[in-house]
């Protein structure tokens, strides 16, 4: 008999021990754990970041952060902490969270327009991933890598084609600078290549051209004839007479800085730099601003006329008058010039 009652006592204490084990696990690692509203929060993980910095991001989405370092002690996530960007979904236990955090890495949306510099470029994309402004400048202008990819410091600019791109959240600077080169020659395929030797130009003078249109027109249904302008301008070895490459020139200068040039006058035509096309014929010597796609396209895809010549129409906000003759551009010019006297823009 007092065999029998230590036998059922032996079996109560491991029924006991079964049950809260069982109800210990459940607590870490099956019940859920998280304590926000939405359907999904997000935590970012750098690449210098270890355990310490994880649990502060996770402690304000968890019911109980403590169940968690357990769990993540014994999965020995502590000591394999894995950069980028991770969900964490309303519901999750302990155990779908580090499985989560450890494997499931979420890549990111990386957009970016028409930045005038490689430092503006830098600020926009610093944000959105992992690496910092200062990371991204000094990488876009080594010359190493400008020198193997057959960039210059005045074309390298031109290897960001404006766009919507998937990143990992903790890509360095020299990772982004990669998958940009390699997106830049996916850009220039067989198609754009033979357009751009049929007008006798490599892809970066369509990009510097590309870079005057778009200073020119921000709409893609004239870019086409603005191109054609310049275009037939080169053939007959006119300069370009392009004002945006003046006012480029200008903000070069430390005169300009922090200036807005509204209207382009004798002085500016006077600066001595490359980038003056008055002065100097052909192409510049690199891009003056990031075109969009339409506007790369629009020098590739040029309207075939015989303009030479065109001034912003006042009447038509946006868009220009074109002309065939020097005579009939000075009329064109002439009352947008009135137009801009007439709204006190002298400068």
């Amino acid at each position: 008999m007092y065999i029998k009652k230590i036998l059922w006592a032996i079996v109560l204490i491991g029924l006991a021990a079964a049950a809260y084990f069982a109800y210990y696990i459940y607590g870490a690692m099956l019940a859920p754990n998280t304590d926000f509203n939405n359907e999904e929060a997000y935590i970012y993980v750098k690449t210098t970041d270890g355990y310490h910095e994880v649990r502060e991001q996770l402690k304000p989405l968890l019911e109980d952060i403590d169940k968690f370092d357990v769990l993540a002690k014994q999965k020995e996530y502590v000591n394999n902490v894995k950069s980028g960007k991770f969900v964490i979904e309303k519901g999750m236990s302990n155990n779908d969270i580090i499985n989560s955090i450890r494997i499931k890495k979420v890549p990111v949306k990386v957009t970016f327009n028409n930045q005038g510099s490689l430092e503006k470029l830098a600020g926009r994309i610093a944000p959105q991933i992992e690496a910092d402004s200062v990371s991204l400048v000094k990488a876009m202008y080594d010359t190493s890598f400008l020198t193997e990819n057959n960039f210059k410091k005045e074309t390298a600019l031109g290897m960001y084609i404006p766009n919507t791109y998937e990143f990992q959240w903790d890509t360095t600077a020299e990772g982004f600078r990669k998958k940009m080169r390699d997106e830049f020659n996916r850009f220039w395929n067989d198609s754009r290549i033979a357009k751009a030797h049929a007008l006798g130009l490599t892809p970066h003078q369509v990009i510097a051209l590309a870079s005057i249109v778009y200073e020119e027109s921000k709409q893609p249904s004239e870019q086409p004839r603005i191109a054609g302008v310049y275009l037939n301008r080169l053939r007959i070895g006119m300069p370009l007479q392009a004002d945006p490459t003046l006012k480029f020139a200008a903000y070069q200068l430390p005169k300009y800085k922090n200036t807005v040039i509204k209207r382009v006058l004798n002085v500016h035509k006077d600066i001595e730099s490359p980038y003056n096309t008055y002065k100097n014929r052909g192409l510049p010597p690199g891009l003056i601003a990031m075109p969009n796609i339409s506007a790369i396209d629009a020098v590739l895809n040029y309207e075939k006329h015989k303009y030479l010549y065109f001034a912003a129409d006042a009447k038509r906000p946006g868009y220009h008058k074109f002309a065939k003759t020097l005579a009939q551009h000075n009329v064109n010019a002439r009352e947008y010039h009135q137009y801009l006297s007439s709204q006190g823009i002298n400068k």
